[in-house]
């Protein structure tokens, strides 16, 4: 015997009432996801429990983006349909939908901020895990990315001051061989001129009151050279004077 249709009415037993809306609500889940991968359809279902509990499901994990284009498809549709300036009333409707957006966002904010997941389903945080693992890999691509460029960026400013460095060495070579080969022609073209380059120089003597031995002793040689010289001179004077006593 067949089963007889359900009448469509508000179960009065809470317990009944909770236990159909549970099955009901993972069949609804169900076809849901099957529409939308046979049909390849965007699909997206939002359910409030009686108790305000949130259930959804949306392809892809967009609930967000489905709603911005089911908002972008009939704000199109009344423009179409009534193309008359905006009313106060629409005025109301488009701040509760500004005001429902807000609030989508500040959940969306908290989830990924792992706060508030009591109300989501394991399959709800499975979808939040996968969103954060992508964002992971996105932002450890980026900053490979920029890290791979500081370096490259570093290697080229070293091989620039190195090839500087080189530069400078070369040039700093070159500086000193000029100066030698000026300082040997030099040698070169101008001899010693004085006999001090002849004559040997006196060790460094200590200071003996006020004056040093080395200079006592060039004092002394001087002295026997003038009395020398008076000889000298004396000598002829004497013969000279000899010989007139002489004649």
């Amino acid at each position: 015997m067949g089963r007889g249709r359900v009448q469509l009415k508000r179960i009065e037993n809470k317990i009944n009432r909770q236990v159909t809306f549970s099955k009901r609500r993972g069949g609804l889940l169900k076809k849901a996801h099957e529409i939308s991968v046979l049909c390849d359809a965007e699909v997206a279902l939002i359910v409030f429990s009686h108790k305000g509990k949130l259930f959804e499901y949306a392809t892809d994990s967009c609930m967000q983006k489905i709603l911005e284009r089911y908002e972008r498809y009939s704000y199109a549709e009344r423009q179409l349909v009534d193309p008359a300036p905006e009313s106060p009333g629409d005025w109301s409707l488009e701040y509760h939908r500004l005001k429902s957006k807000i609030e989508l966002l500040q959940r969306n904010q908290r989830h990924y901020l792992g706060e508030d997941l009591d109300s989501l389903s394991v399959r709800d945080i499975q979808n939040l895990e996968q969103q954060h693992e992508s964002a992971l890999k996105h932002i450890r691509s980026r900053k490979n990315q920029l890290m791979c460029e500081s370096i490259s960026e570093l290697q080229r400013k070293e091989k620039a001051i190195q090839e500087q460095n080189n530069m400078l060495a070369k040039k700093i070579k070159e500086k000193e061989k000029t100066m030698a080969q000026q300082a040997q022609w030099g040698q070169q073209n101008h001899g010693p001129n004085t006999l001090s380059f002849l004559l040997p120089q006196g060790p460094p003597c200590m200071k003996i009151s006020g004056a040093t031995a080395y200079q006592q002793e060039e004092a002394a040689a001087a002295d026997e050279m003038r009395r020398n010289g008076l000889d000298l001179t004396l000598e002829p004077l004497y013969s000279c004077h000899l010989g007139c006593f002489a004649a």
